[in-house]
């Protein structure tokens, strides 16, 4: 059963996150750069979030969409499902990362639902979708739920495009229903070295600077993955209590190159629907890599300022049939919100030729 559904946040709910945010103890700044989210860019945020940022504007944009409520393998799937008006449209299923949500994609509806039958889920333990009880919904799981997703919903032959996680899950839809994926569309291929020394062989130096730029990122900034991957439940006891606390958390993976409406739209959606701990467990837990290389057509959009750099001879060690790559000179991890014509233009580019 597939029911109709709408973001509806009881106002008490509001106004006791507003009054936990004007009760907010900002800890010291600490000596010293790059030590995580600076105090006074928190407060700032804060100060916004609790005087000035509009919960219910956002509320009215998402549901300005078509949404729905189903159940799959004993979990509700929270989607958006916009129909394009073309009867000769592309089902294309569109999934976020983390700390996203389906508010990634609300720039991309109107520049896509032209073209394509547009399926926006969250993913299981992010926002509206339910919370796993039980170990088990990795990426391979989730993709499994998409593709019955897709099969509920009467699309026989579809797109898929994802990021961040979304392009793990993505990659991985490709996998298990390749009978009924056209092709997916990713902005990052996480392919990395496997410790062997031949692979540095068809490295070129951009190459070479681009994985030292991503071990200097894991180095310096990426506790939170480690974190996520191992003490979720730890981690989610002290963001469940403090809303400036879910806000630095996210943080740290937006920096400046968003909105600050966008940034907090995504730390209320997560606070509201208690989503730290989950997000982290569905997201970061119990993934495994693929034995083979993978053989559905595959495109690639990488844009210049993400953290996370694509490497092509990688990339081709692990998937067989890359028929499309972009490199865009703008544009960073949250390419949707950062450059939304460029990937835009770059799934259309993809599927048309993908699928004729």
């Amino acid at each position: 059963m597939i029911r109709p559904f709408r973001v509806e946040i009881p106002q008490h709910r509001l106004d006791d996150l507003i009054g936990r945010l004007a009760a907010t103890r900002f800890t010291r700044p600490l000596p010293g750069d790059g030590l995580g989210v600076p105090t006074a860019r928190l407060r700032k945020l804060v100060e916004y979030w609790r005087d000035g940022y509009d919960w219910r504007a956002w509320e009215s944009r998402i549901n300005a969409h078509p949404q729905f409520i189903t159940e799959i393998d004993g979990l509700e799937i929270h989607f958006l499902h916009v129909r394009s008006a073309r009867p000769d449209a592309v089902p294309l299923i569109l999934t976020h990362g983390w700390p996203m949500s389906v508010a990634e994609y609300l720039p991309l509806i109107g520049r896509l639902s032209g073209q394509f039958h547009l399926v926006i889920p969250s993913i299981p333990g992010f926002g509206f979708s339910g919370a796993p009880d039980e170990p088990g919904w990795n990426h391979h799981r989730i993709a499994r739920t998409w593709a019955e997703l897709m099969r509920r919903l009467g699309y026989d032959r579809y797109g898929v495009h994802g990021n961040d996680v979304g392009s793990l899950i993505s990659v991985e839809l490709g996998r298990v229903d390749p009978e009924h994926v056209a092709g997916v569309h990713v902005t990052q291929i996480f392919s990395l070295p496997s410790g062997d020394p031949a692979e540095s062989a068809p490295l070129n130096r951009e190459d070479v600077a681009r994985l030292r730029a991503l071990e200097g990122f894991v180095a310096h900034k990426g506790a939170y993955l480690r974190l996520q991957a191992t003490q979720p439940q730890t981690l989610a006891h002290a963001l469940a209590d403090s809303p400036a606390g879910q806000l630095a958390w996210n943080l740290q993976l937006f920096g400046e190159t968003v909105g600050d409406d966008y940034v907090l739209t995504n730390a209320t959606i997560y606070w509201l629907t208690d989503s730290a701990g989950s997000a982290a467990l569905s997201g970061y837990h119990g993934n495994q890599p693929p034995a083979e290389p993978s053989s559905f057509p595959l495109g690639l959009a990488r844009f210049a300022g993400d953290f996370f750099p694509s490497i092509r001879a990688l990339a081709e060690r692990d998937h067989r049939r890359i028929v499309h790559w972009s490199d865009f000179d703008s544009g960073g991890h949250h390419p949707s919100h950062e450059a939304p014509d460029l990937l835009a233009g770059d799934i259309r580019a993809f599927f048309t030729s993908s699928m004729t």
